[in-house]
């Protein structure tokens, strides 16, 4: 195949870059900066600059690819957000997705990859869903909206169209995990409330690894990539501080919380997202390198400790 792929130097965009390229798939990565081409080139991919929000542009950089995979974001790096730091994000989400398939038909691609989040369909009383449940979580409307732009794209274009949802992303090198883990170790990340509500992870390259599978393997759907196991917000936090030689977790009020984080921080941190890859897993035989949590935070601790050791051993060098 030759894939074409909208945030290639992104977390999960470099991780697609260098599966496709390792199934021996020809790479054209968009990218925004000199930081980006470089990154792309270094996983083997071809760096392409366009704009996102230009289908024209797109189609020009795109030119000859049979699938098209949207996997690009702008989600804000801190803890604290207004709905003003979302608007880039979706922005990509709507205008972004919308160009890319409209790029998508000017170039007679045959597959359309779009990335988007199981909690569209999380119900209000965090019930357990599924890919049949309606996507109806207003909090997230532009994941939505992107979702019913493909498929409406799809159906009048004919290009297959599979949304894959992924659940919370975690890795080694992402700016969120690395702020997660630094808060863990300042004790300034706390357990809020009871800690009870259950997420439904995915490791970023697990997500990559599926967006490889469906790829290879087109059909129309939406699938949910997560873990094999749902994992409490209480267990996450604990074992991760634990892992990190950390001390465990404070605990705080709801109400307090609301106070220092703002409300949109506090609902990530208390809702659940009760779901699983069982439809994936049997439509296409996948099933995740690291199955859990336990075993995703053994690599990106396990990762982290290469690194420290690695850059000690450079300053050793460079004395």
């Amino acid at each position: 195949m030759r894939v074409f792929i909208a945030g290639a130097s992104g977390v999960l965009g470099r991780r697609l870059v260098e599966q496709f390229v390792a199934r021996n798939h020809v790479v054209v990565g968009l990218v925004r900066s000199a930081r980006g081409e470089a990154i792309v080139r270094a996983k083997g991919g071809e760096p392409r600059q366009a704009d996102l929000f230009d289908a024209e542009s797109l189609a020009k950089v795109a030119d000859g690819c049979d699938t098209v995979i949207h996997a690009a974001t702008a989600i804000p790096v801190k803890r604290k957000t207004i709905p003003a730091d979302w608007a880039m994000n979706d922005r990509i989400r709507r205008k972004g997705t919308r160009c890319l398939t409209e790029a998508a038909a000017k170039i007679g691609a045959k597959t359309f990859l779009q990335q988007s989040i199981t909690w569209v369909a999380r119900p209000a009383g965090n019930s357990a869903f599924d890919e049949d449940s309606p996507a109806s979580n207003s909090a997230v409307q532009s994941a939505i909206d992107a979702e019913s732009i493909v498929k409406e794209a799809a159906a009048a274009e004919g290009f297959v169209a599979a949304i894959l949802r992924g659940g919370t992303f975690y890795d080694c090198d992402s700016a969120h995990t690395r702020m997660l883990a630094d808060g863990l170790r300042k004790r300034s990340m706390p357990i809020i409330g009871t800690g009870d509500c259950v997420w439904a992870m995915i490791q970023s390259d697990d997500a990559a690894g599926a967006f490889v599978t469906a790829a290879e393997r087109p059909r129309n759907g939406v699938w949910h990539i997560v873990d094999n196991e749902l994992v409490s917000v209480r267990d996450l936090l604990e074992g991760f501080a634990s892992r990190l030689g950390a001390q465990r977790p404070r605990r705080v009020p709801v109400w307090l919380a609301k106070w220092m984080a703002g409300d949109q921080t506090v609902a990530y941190f208390t809702n659940s997202t009760r779901t699983s890859n069982a439809r994936f897993r049997r439509d296409f035989g996948w099933a995740p390198r690291y199955p859990t949590y336990r075993e995703g935070l053994d690599q990106i601790v396990a990762a982290w400790n290469r690194e420290g050791a690695n850059n000690a051993a450079a300053r050793v060098v460079g004395a």
